[in-house]
């Protein structure tokens, strides 16, 4: 299996695989319009020619990026593959000199095994600002905001 950075061919698959999760309320609906305009901020997990899992790193300062549309094809669950698209995007931070990631998640058992932890989502402006105003649960959000340092990566504020 390779883990790449997407391609313009990739996008309806990738939409495919993050809405098969929205539809059963896993997380947000997207766009293919959105996902064609976040391109460069996704890999893709390929098996036979066929994208069977992505993962997005949006950056929001320059300290802190979010994990984003993690979504792996269901018969590809629990064989590591999540981790391995998780280990990509921390890799993808770490050459891009950012500090944090952060996600918000409803799969947080998975999230606490590949490093992050919990945080009062309070803590996150940028995100709220920047995005949440445009979520239906905006005003009663049940995810859980998770963050994890990147080794290499720049600290709080460093270099700004």
């Amino acid at each position: 299996m390779e883990i790449r950075p997407a391609r313009i061919e990739d996008c309806p698959r990738i939409c495919e695989l993050i809405n098969y999760y929205a539809e059963r309320g896993r997380m947000l609906h997207r766009s293919l319009e959105s996902v064609y305009d976040a391109l460069r901020e996704f890999q893709v997990a390929v098996e036979d020619a066929r994208i069977v899992g992505c993962v997005a790193v949006d950056v929001f300062w320059s300290d802190l990026a979010e994990i984003k549309s993690l979504a792996v094809a269901p018969e590809f669950r629990g064989h590591g593959l999540g981790r391995r698209l998780i280990e990509a995007a921390l890799a993808d931070a770490r050459k891009l000199g950012v500090g944090r990631l952060f996600a918000l998640t409803y799969e947080k058992e998975f999230f606490e095994r590949v490093g992050f932890e919990v945080i009062d989502r309070d803590t996150l402006p940028e995100k709220v600002w920047r995005e949440c105003f445009q979520c239906p649960k905006c005003d009663a959000c049940d995810e859980t905001a998770m963050v994890r340092r990147v080794e290499g990566g720049r600290a709080n504020g460093e270099g700004q």
